[in-house]
Order: structure tokens, then C-alpha cells, then sequence
């Protein structure tokens, strides 16, 4: 049995050992609170469990290597913006040669026509438009869903992620009537109410979607077709078949946010797996780590948004920024899509995880753990829970905040980097089984010492 005080005492050695090891990390983060508030540049980097976050050197493919010289092998990837290697050749090659050619223009370039192709063979979807982040794409996606339905209400999923979008920062909390939503409180400066405009349900919850739906005033359905960011939780058999229908017949529009969900296969979950979405938005990983997004949509959603344009006075849309579609954002995805997501990549990325998923499932049963192990694709966690969630209230009760730090800093000072949300890890076109039995074993001697 894993107790409070193993935890607290392996941890303890564990943070010991961590400034131990890292003191030019240590000092440069002391140096950087002069400056940076918080002392780091954006605040998503004080999410590590390490008494300071490591500051990094450089990263080749699925190795990143520190300022005091560690090397360890990278199965967070920039949470996702790596996820198929850091800086692959035909993507550094690109970057490079656009930076001596100008890196925006306010202009289209030919590359940008060859990518639209690209990206309508890629996912399955005719009609494209760049942003420069994911969650710029969700915002401007609820905006045309809005702008074309004439309804003004979104519906979301309990604990779900689609970055920096305030209309999706509701959930579910428990009130003596039962659930009710709540505006999360965790969201600064927050002055709009968006209870009347965005609906939340549980995931997997198909009584509730379809009386949700079939009231007829909700825009659009924004969805993960896998939760990924409250731990992972799967689709029930059948639910997002159900999905796809209740949306056709109440004449919602179906979004699929498949910034995590690319991990699943070529062309996303929604082509690995079905169903098809009207509209789709791609993050992170489609640039390779450089500031960009994309979303596509059927060409009956192009259509019914021309109409609108053409119903609309002339000016800002809110839509959209000047560096949006810039011509290095556009080099970059363009040696993305056409030379490193490849079906390859993903024969590779998939061998490899489940040779990940069979060797923790081992760890588990060794030990007689209560933990199950959950994957997307080349996306998986092990969860230090007895069963698998099937929704975000599930989900949030089966987290174990302390233990997954102290997993993951013993882990981290042995040279493996697990992305710091719930121990979440991903596989690249560049990772070796070597890295993976090392992952593997390393955490089977943690398991062994928090036992002990």
C-alpha cells in the first residue's frame, strides 16, 4: 500500500535531490524573479512539481537537454507541440530558409495555397482558415457558430479544456439540489456572466445531451471526441455516434477540437474513428511548436458563413489577428503536413505506445496497484485509480495530486520528463523503445520505493 508518508518522505529526498542536481536552473530561476512576474515568462511554466521548473538548453527529437547539462528523454514534448519530435529536419530547413525570406507579409504565399490541399487530404474537410493558437480558433469557431445559427448558446463538456476561451470556463459543481453549473473561479478578471450562453453536461451523458439539444437553441457542440485534460476519458460505445446524429437533427453544428486528439491517428480521431464533425479545430502540433492554428469546415458551413459575410457592414469581424496566416507560421505547418505527419510517423508513434501501455500495464499488475492505464493513440497516462473514468466529475475525484508529483519528480531526476498534468505522456517519430523500457523501469522502482 502506497501511504501519505511514503509519499511525503520520498518526495521530500526527491525535491533534496532535484537542487542538487540542477543548480544553474535554480539560479537562473532565482535571477529571472527580478524580472519575470512569478519568474518565468508565461505562468503555465510553474506547473512543474520540481522545486523550480529545469530551464532548458536545446531538444533534438525526443531528447531535451538542460543548462546544467541533463539529458532526459522527453515524453511530454511541449505539451503536445512537439508531439511528433522537436525541430525534425524539414521543419528547421523551412524555418530557416523563411527567416531570410521575410516572416510576414499581410500577403499569401504559394505555400499556403499547396497547404490548404494539404490539410483538406489530411482531415477530410474542404475549406480552411489559420489562426495563430488553438484557442484563437475556438473563439473564432463559437463566433461563425453563433453568427450562422442566429443561437447564441454553446454546449460543453464537464471538465473540459479548450485553452484561453471564457466561454467554455463553466463546470459542473455539486449544490444540495444536485449539479449545477458554476463559473470557474480560477478565471481572473472575469466581469460576463456566461451561465445563459454556454450549457454544460456531463460526458458520455446521452440523456442529457439529447434534451439538451433538442431544445433547439444551442450553436454548436465544442467537444474533444476524447477528453484529454481531466486525465483522459473515452468515449462510451456508441456516444459519438450519438453525437453526430442529435447534432444533423437539431441543426447544431458539431466541433471537434482536435488539438490533443491528433495523437489518435492520421487525420485526427474524428478520421481514425468517425464520426466526421462540420467543423474541426488543430493546434499545437500542426506547426511543430510554432504559433499556430488551423480550423476547417464542410463546405455547406463555408457557404452558410459567405452569407453572413455578405449580410454583415464592412470592418472588423473579431475575428482573426494581423499575424494570423503568416508566411513563417505558413512554412512551418507546410513542412509539417507534408514531410513529418506522415502515416509512418504514426505506425511508429502507435507500436511504441502500446509497447508503453503493455509495459506500465505490467508495473500495475506486479505491484497490485489500483491504477489503470488509459491511451489515445500515441497519448497515455497511467491513472492512480481502480477503474476508468467515464466523464470530468469521475475524472477529477480519481486524480491523486501528490502522488502523480512525487512519480513525477522521482521519474524526472532519473532523466525521465512526463508532461506535469496528471502524468500524461506522449510518443514521438523520434522515440526509441529504448527510452520506453527505460521509462518503464525507472517507474517500477519507483513504485517499489513508494511501497516499501
Amino acid at each position: 500500500m502506497i501511504t501519505d508518508a511514503s509519499i511525503d518522505r520520498t518526495a521530500e529526498r526527491e525535491a533534496a535531490a532535484f537542487c542538487a542536481a540542477n543548480p544553474k536552473s535554480l539560479t537562473l530561476a532565482q535571477q529571472a524573479s527580478t524580472n519575470w512576474f512569478q519568474g518565468v515568462p508565461f505562468h503555465w511554466m510553474l506547473d512543474w512539481p520540481s522545486p523550480a521548473p529545469l530551464v532548458a538548453a536545446h531538444a533534438q527529437g525526443a531528447v531535451l537537454t538542460t543548462v546544467d547539462g541533463r539529458k532526459l528523454d522527453d515524453f511530454c514534448l511541449g505539451d503536445t507541440a512537439s508531439m511528433f519530435g522537436h525541430s525534425p529536419k524539414p521543419l528547421a530547413d523551412a524555418i530557416a530558409k523563411q527567416a531570410g525570406e521575410g516572416l510576414s507579409y499581410m500577403l499569401p504565399t504559394e505555400k499556403g495555397v499547396e497547404l490548404g490541399e494539404m490539410l483538406a487530404r489530411m482531415f477530410g474537410l474542404p475549406r480552411w482558415q489559420v489562426t495563430t493558437t488553438a484557442s484563437e480558433a475556438s473563439r473564432a469557431v463559437i463566433r461563425w457558430c453563433r453568427g450562422i445559427t442566429g443561437r447564441k448558446k454553446i454546449l460543453i463538456f464537464n471538465g473540459c479544456y479548450h485553452g484561453a476561451v471564457d466561454d467554455v470556463f463553466v463546470d459542473l459543481r455539486a449544490h444540495p439540489s444536485g449539479w449545477e453549473p458554476k463559473m470557474r473561479a480560477s478565471l481572473i478578471g472575469q466581469v460576463h456572466d456566461i451561465l445563459p450562453t454556454t450549457s454544460v453536461i456531463e460526458f458520455n451523458d446521452l440523456e442529457a445531451l439529447e434534451r439538451t439539444l433538442k431544445r433547439g437553441d444551442i450553436a454548436c457542440v465544442l467537444a474533444e471526441p476524447v477528453m484529454t485534460n481531466v486525465g483522459m476519458v473515452r468515449d462510451a460505445p456508441g456516444y459519438l455516434e450519438a453525437l453526430r446524429r442529435l447534432c444533423s437533427e437539431t441543426g447544431t453544428i458539431l466541433v471537434f477540437d482536435e488539438t490533443h486528439t491528433i495523437s489518435s491517428g492520421y487525420g485526427g480521431h474524428s478520421n481514425a474513428f468517425g464520426p466526421k464533425p462540420d467543423m474541426m479545430v488543430i493546434g499545437k502540433s500542426i506547426g511543430g511548436g510554432i504559433s499556430t492554428a488551423v480550423y476547417g469546415f464542410s463546405d455547406e458551413i463555408a457557404e452558410r458563413m459567405a452569407k453572413l459575410n455578405a449580410s454583415r457592414p464592412s470592418g472588423h469581424s473579431g475575428i482573426g489577428t494581423t499575424l494570423s496566416a503568416n508566411a513563417l507560421a505558413i512554412a512551418a505547418m507546410h513542412a509539417m503536413v507534408g514531410k513529418v505527419i506522415t502515416h509512418d510517423a504514426y505506425r511508429h508513434m502507435l507500436e511504441l505506445a502500446r509497447r508503453l501501455v503493455k509495459g506500465i500495464e505490467s508495473v500495475i499488475e506486479t505491484h497490485r496497484l489500483p491504477w489503470h492505464v488509459v491511451n489515445v493513440g500515441a497519448r497515455v497516462e497511467f491513472v492512480c485509480a481502480d477503474r476508468p473514468s467515464t466523464n470530468g466529475s469521475e475524472a477529477r475525484a480519481a486524480m491523486h495530486p501528490k502522488l502523480e508529483a512525487a512519480i513525477h519528480l522521482y521519474l524526472a531526476n532519473r532523466g525521465i520528463l512526463l508532461a506535469p498534468f496528471h502524468n500524461m505522456m506522449l510518443l514521438s517519430p523520434a522515440t526509441q523503445e529504448g527510452q520506453v523500457d527505460r521509462l518503464v523501469h525507472i517507474l517500477d522502482a519507483a513504485v517499489t520505493e513508494f511501497l516499501e
